[in-house]
């Protein structure tokens, strides 16, 4: 059997049945890691702590307490603190710090549903980004052509995916983090509803913006891995409790369309109606992107759904919205890293202010710091009514016309980006193209609603392309659902970069 690319549920079985161990398991993806380094994607491996936690999955396989995941590797974005592992963002801010303890989803997924962690994964440096290129520690390469950026700032999760490195990962998605990537390096990957998933040991970049998500490589495999991830947390002030969070992901997966007679017929989407946003499809999208995605559209139609024009008449103001709130967050949130508890402190100072301005000058790379001292501008008085404010009237209205979209359709679908990875340093010297690459993102995580990106096809230079599905607020289950009856009769999701087969 062919571990490295074999799906959750796969290796389960092979787990289950003892074909192999969880310990010989972990060797395998870490063997493959080790030969992968030119692609830049661990920060921290550490074979002595990821073998003794896959010798206690075995333990506990051993004596019949198994879950869905026991056993199963994962690796995280370096965004999660981790217990015992190097946490650092991405940043010479937290290039040696060590967590004393677990980010909320890495307790989930590893105490909790027994994975096994094989290492910490390279990311934009507080995940502020959309190529992996403004790391600390040197940009992540895309698997399917290493000149390319993988996306990001959750890239170096995708392409440890998209390589075989690990069979699942966590990301985060502030602005489309979790999708983008994914689109790029030919994975599967959701943002789930803001607050359906703790933030407690995320490190903040935008706290009203930043949700955690699963990586994987198919959408059932997304299923198993946030129906684990979820769940209220009284560590967390943003977690939610309600009705709509009580019902088990996985069961909402398992009921909806995949039963009665419209599944035997061949049609498990009967009357479930898509809503193509006109804006997703204006300039600016490329010809080898347009046509996957209405390739794509079409396959659902055939699965029985039906496609309706409805329109997102502020797509365009999400960029200036998200551009003024998630830098003025940002600029709050990394106040603490000021050289005086914690990360970097500069060696060159004479007194506590040239200290702390120093050591954030040397910690920052010049993404944050552009961001940072523009959230620090549109919150400063005489500006913070003219802008931040402003901003936040626009993301209301945005997630108006996701509600008033809602009600003529069940998903809404379109491109994740507008064009297929780029070349890596491509568009380093004009931040406002880079910015341009999330114009069908910004939108969802400004309205807090869960989308996910799921593999369409290939464009240009064999270069993998992404659909983005979004769904109402808490409907995770039915858009992963939706997904997978559309993975059902294709095979995007399976391919693999040839150097990495």
């Amino acid at each position: 059997m062919n571990f490295v690319h074999s799906t959750l549920k796969d290796l389960r079985v092979a787990l289950d049945t003892k074909q192999v161990s969880a310990a010989e398991l972990a060797e395998v993806f870490l063997a493959r890691a080790e030969k992968a380094l030119a692609l830049n994607i661990f920060l921290h491996i550490d074979r002595g702590l990821t073998l003794g936690q896959a010798r206690e999955a075995d333990a506990r396989i051993a004596r019949g307490d198994v879950g869905a995941l026991t056993g199963i590797p994962v690796a995280h974005k370096d965004i999660f603190v981790t217990k015992d592992w190097r946490s650092t963002a991405g940043s010479r801010m937290l290039a040696d710090y060590v967590s004393p303890f677990d980010a909320a989803v890495v307790e989930k997924l590893g105490a909790g549903a027994g994975m096994v962690c094989l290492g910490k994964l390279n990311c934009d440096e507080f995940a502020m980004g959309s190529s992996n290129e403004n790391s600390a520690f040197g940009p992540v390469r895309n698997p399917w052509n290493p000149v390319k950026i993988p996306g990001g700032s959750s890239g170096g999760s995708a392409a440890a995916i998209a390589a075989g490195l690990t069979p699942a990962a966590t990301g985060t998605d502030t602005g489309g983090s979790l999708r983008q990537p994914a689109a790029m390096c030919g994975i599967t990957a959701i943002k789930p509803t803001y607050g359906r998933v703790s933030r407690f040991g995320l490190i903040a970049f935008a706290s009203s913006l930043d949700q955690g998500g699963p990586m994987a490589k198919s959408a059932e495999d997304c299923a198993l891995l946030l129906e684990a991830m979820a769940g209220f947390d009284e560590r967390d002030s943003t977690s939610l409790n309600s009705n709509e969070t009580k019902t088990p992901i996985l069961a909402r997966f398992s009921e909806a369309f995949g039963s009665g007679e419209r599944a035997s017929a061949g049609s498990p989407l009967q009357g479930v109606r898509i809503g193509v946003p006109k804006e997703f499809f204006g300039a600016g999208l490329a010809p080898d992107v347009a046509n996957a995605v209405d390739a794509a559209l079409s396959e659902f139609e055939k699965l029985g759904a039906s496609c309706v024009e409805i329109s997102l008449p502020r797509t365009s103001l999400s960029i200036p919205a998200y551009y003024v709130i998630a830098p003025a967050e940002a600029s709050s949130n990394l106040s603490r890293f000021d050289g005086v508890r914690y990360g970097h402190r500069t060696r060159k100072y004479n007194d506590l202010a040239e200290m702390i301005a120093n050591s954030r000058a040397e910690g920052f790379g010049a993404e944050v710091k552009r961001r940072i001292l523009t959230g620090a501008y549109v919150l400063s008085h005489g500006y913070y009514d003219a802008y931040y404010l402003q901003a936040q009237r626009v993301r209301r209205l945005i997630g108006l016309d996701f509600q008033e979209a809602f009600k003529s359709c069940d998903f809404i679908m379109g491109p994740v980006a507008p064009t297929t990875a780029w070349d890596i340093g491509a568009k380093n010297n004009d931040p406002v193209a880079m910015y341009l690459e999330d114009i069908y993102t910004l939108g969802v995580s400004l309205a807090g609603l869960p989308g996910m990106s799921v593999p369409c096809g290939f464009g240009d230079g064999n270069m993998p392309i992404g659909l983005q599905i979004i769904g109402n607020y808490f409907d995770e289950g039915r858009m992963l659902a939706a997904a997978h009856q559309y993975q059902q009769v294709t095979d995007w999701h399976t391919r693999r970069p040839e150097a990495f087969a």
